[in-house]
């Protein structure tokens, strides 16, 4: 390993930023040690030569969920191609611990985390060796056997640590005074050992409609947590709000504003800032909060996605049934076999069960109240017909959509894909959250969700769309919404400006070369039956260079297989 590196002849966009500067970066032992025009090479040092490019930090990507994925994908693909230098990793209360000693109660959190993110049950079982109960004990686990090509930070769950404390009661009520006394002492622990903060969750509901353990969590118990993170000046809140489906964000986020109080907390709370169209109802009431936030200096701030979310329908596995309220076609999902699913597909009650939830169920803004923007693009077998909408489908076949998707699905196999078009989003919103130093941006939802969508590579989309296509940010404003501004709000100090001293996270690019390629399938993921199922990925942007900690992980269009990635610790703020 060379960790004598000259990158020579860019342009450097520092992070903070400030205009864009010609310069020369020196790298030596994974620092940056000189940043300064006409540097000349010494010695035996690599040259990479940064003509027409730009030279800038090492991308955050600010919401992920490979806390499980890094086991058996270490190479968090498609990640490296992208400039990605750090990931954020146990976000919306769901981490791998602490867990329980009961190995029921152990499986409950694989189920959960499995259910929310997509994430097939096998490769958690097998993959992860289980090796710890408390938070302290995962981090030893996963930094002593797990190698990957990024760093990354992780938050501690609430939603895990109230399980491993009432382990199946969780579910059903609020905890009492000695089991609270137990949670803090978890995220004590947690918080000492280095993790990021504590991260939660006011939004979710199982497939059996249940709202998720932290939706129980009383006033007492959450003030009780808060107390446990005031302690730590740099750790951080993360929580995310209904936007979708209840809407319930605006009382969420009013309450998350007077749990916190007066304690010298800073929080971001995912779906504070609704980009959508179909959520202008809520921005009429999150908005003035945003606003009063930041006039009186209250660090809660809007972390948001510059992404429409878009999603691939199944029937294999899939949450977007019961998170659109349609428990009848959630059914299907359930069902194991695929000769379960087809006779339920074929049976008569239940179609008429199906049409009567798509008709009197489902959330009006969800895809199945919406059959012109879900598409028939991906057959298993080719019958067909595909690029057609499901609301065209319906109208040739003369039935109700519900019955249309039925049918396209028998007749294409269990195995096939419905799509759906992304839901319009207020572009013009987004460019204000990425110019609004009050906002945490970035979040893509990667390592989730991976027969649904591939949120590795959404990083790119700031520069390639918002900056090069529309003009509407400058490349210094799209590198800073994903370099310096969230470095230091996470408190990770060492990240995020090319600068003298920082970690050697550094990644090259031609604004021209780059762009969020499209979704492919990749066969890689550890399935139930001993074999491997698909998740979606990307081909590299490419990025000409990507080094973490001063290891090239990325360069010449392809991935390096080093893996220097190390787990971080908030620095005091």
């Amino acid at each position: 390993m060379n960790n004598k590196t000259l990158i020579s002849g860019g342009m450097v966009v520092d992070g903070t930023g400030a205009p864009a500067f010609a310069a020369d970066v020196r790298v030596r032992d994974g620092r940056i040690v000189e940043v300064a025009s006409g540097l000349q090479p010494e010695g035996d040092e690599q040259v990479v030569d940064a003509s027409g490019c730009y030279v800038s930090p090492g991308f955050i990507e600010t919401h992920t969920h490979f806390d499980a994925n890094m086991w058996w994908q270490p190479d968090l693909d498609p990640l490296p191609g992208y400039g990605v230098t750090t990931t954020i990793l146990g976000n919306c209360g769901f981490t791998a611990a602490p867990v329980s000693d009961d190995p029921a109660v152990r499986r409950e959190m694989i189920n959960i985390f499995s259910f929310f993110e997509d994430i097939p049950v096998a490769p958690f079982l097998e993959h992860l060796p289980w090796d710890w109960r408390s938070w302290p004990e995962y981090k030893a686990s996963m930094t002593s056997k797990v190698r990957v090509p990024a760093n990354y930070g992780a938050f501690v769950g609430h939603l895990a640590i109230r399980l491993a404390v009432m382990g199946m009661d969780a579910w059903e009520r609020v905890a009492t005074a000695e089991e609270v006394q137990r949670m803090c002492a978890m995220l004590d622990e947690a918080l000492a050992a280095g993790a990021l903060g504590m991260s939660s969750n006011l939004l979710d509901h199982d497939g059996q409609d249940r709202p998720v353990p932290t939706l129980r969590a009383d006033d007492a118990e959450w003030q009780a947590l808060l107390d446990v993170l005031a302690k730590y000046p740099g750790a951080t809140l993360q929580v995310i709000v209904d936007t979708f489906m209840r809407k319930t964000a605006p009382d969420s986020i009013a309450r998350i504003d007077r749990l916190i109080g007066d304690r010298p907390i800073r929080a971001q709370v995912a779906g504070m800032a609704p980009t959508l169209t179909f959520q202008k109802d809520i921005e009429d009431k999150v908005g003035p909060l945003r606003e009063r936030f930041k006039r009186e200096g209250r660090d809660i701030r809007a972390g948001f996605a510059h992404v429409p979310p878009t999603s691939v329908i199944s029937i294999k596995k899939s949450l977007i049934f019961a998170q659109s309220n349609d428990y009848v076609w959630h059914e299907v999902v359930l069902a194991e076999s695929e000769e379960e699913k087809l006779e339920l597909l074929q049976d008569a009650d239940w179609r008429e069960r199906a049409r009567a939830s798509w008709d009197e169920k489902v959330w009006k803004h969800s895809p199945f109240a919406n059959p012109q923007s879900l598409l028939l693009i991906n057959s298993e077998n080719g019958v067909g017909p595909v690029d057609i909408s499901l609301a065209d489908y319906a109208q040739q076949l003369g039935v109700h959509p519900s019955d249309a998707m039925a049918e396209w699905l028998v007749k294409n196999s269990v195995h096939s894909t419905v799509h759906m078009a992304p839901f319009p989003q207020d572009e013009q919103m987004v460019v204000r959250l990425i110019k609004d130093p009050w906002t945490v941006p970035n979040i893509s939802d990667a390592g989730a969700h991976g027969q649904m969508l591939c949120g590795g590579g959404e990083n790119i989309r700031l520069l390639s769309y918002y900056c090069r296509e529309k003009g509407w940010i400058s490349v210094e404003e799209a590198v800073h919404a994903q370099t310096g501004k969230v470095a230091d709000f996470f408190g990770l100090q060492e990240l995020g400006r090319i600068e003298v001293g920082r970690r050697a996270d550094i990644t090259v690019f031609n604004l021209e070369e780059v762009d969020r390629r499209p979704m492919r399938k990749a066969f890689d993921v550890p399935d139930e039956n001993g074999g491997t199922t698909w998740r979606f990925t990307r081909d590299p942007a490419p990025m000409r260079l990507t080094m973490v900690n001063g290891e090239v992980t990325f360069a010449d269009g392809k991935s390096t297989g080093a893996v220097p990635g190390e787990m971080l610790s908030p620095a005091a703020a």
